[in-house]
């Protein structure tokens, strides 16, 4: 009995630090989500052609982190004061605002699993942190935006999102247009850049603005 526990215990450690091990390794390469792994093992369908964020339209990164996360090239993985806030809406028993970071997502989106639980924010957190230090800002973003569900269907990523809703590639986004993919971001299934909806149009509107207010970004490219 004690050595099935043993055992146990060694297979759920390797479990929890081999995102640790194969962080680094997704420096390079164009990685798969868990979400998309899941879609292939059951049979659903997956499209998504990776895009080099340097071949994406400028507005398409400006937008989604002015949608996504604010703070994404001044924090460590982490925001900080965004967790904060989340805490004290609990405390005030109000409904929790996400405050997730871009990093929190590729961290939860490369190695962890959908849907809300203390146990995933748990492993989220330190990995968080472990992938802002061993990527660039650049290449974390880049990850985002190709592992990201874009549309309906299992469409994942920018170029996927892009020519689902718009017939196009995502190097020749407008900036609505790049504002309304952001706009669809907490749930592409239910709402629609293709079909936008007064609420996403109004988002749309506003992270168009929140866009062109972004200072100097952190990966390399600007309008």
């Amino acid at each position: 009995m004690r050595r099935v526990i043993r055992i146990a215990i060694v297979i759920v450690l390797a479990l929890v630090l081999l995102p640790y091990a194969l962080a680094p390794l997704y420096a390079l390469g164009h990685p798969v989500s868990t979400l998309m792994i899941g879609r292939y093992l059951t049979g659903r369908p997956v499209e998504r052609t990776w895009v080099d964020i340097d071949r994406m339209a400028p507005a398409l990164p400006r937008s989604v982190v002015a949608a996504e996360d604010a703070k994404f090239c001044s924090h460590r993985g982490i925001d900080w004061d965004a967790v904060q806030d989340v805490i004290e809406d609990v405390q005030d028993g109000e409904v929790a605002r996400g405050g997730s970071t871009i990093t929190q997502q590729v961290a939860k989106n490369l190695f962890l699993w959908p849907g809300r639980s203390v146990i995933r924010k748990a492993l989220e957190f330190p990995l968080a942190l472990w992938i802002d230090l061993v990527l660039s800002k650049k290449r974390i973003l880049e990850l985002y935006l190709n592992i990201a569900e874009l549309g309906p269907g299992g469409r994942f990523g920018a170029e996927a999102g892009a020519q689902y809703a718009f017939g196009r590639p995502a190097s020749a986004l407008s900036a609505r247009e790049a504002a309304l993919l952001a706009a669809i971001l907490p749930n592409p299934v239910t709402r629609s850049a293709r079909n936008p909806g007064p609420g996403v149009r109004r988002l749309a509107a506003t992270y168009m603005a929140r866009a062109r207010a972004v200072g100097p970004s952190c990966w390399g490219r600007d309008e």
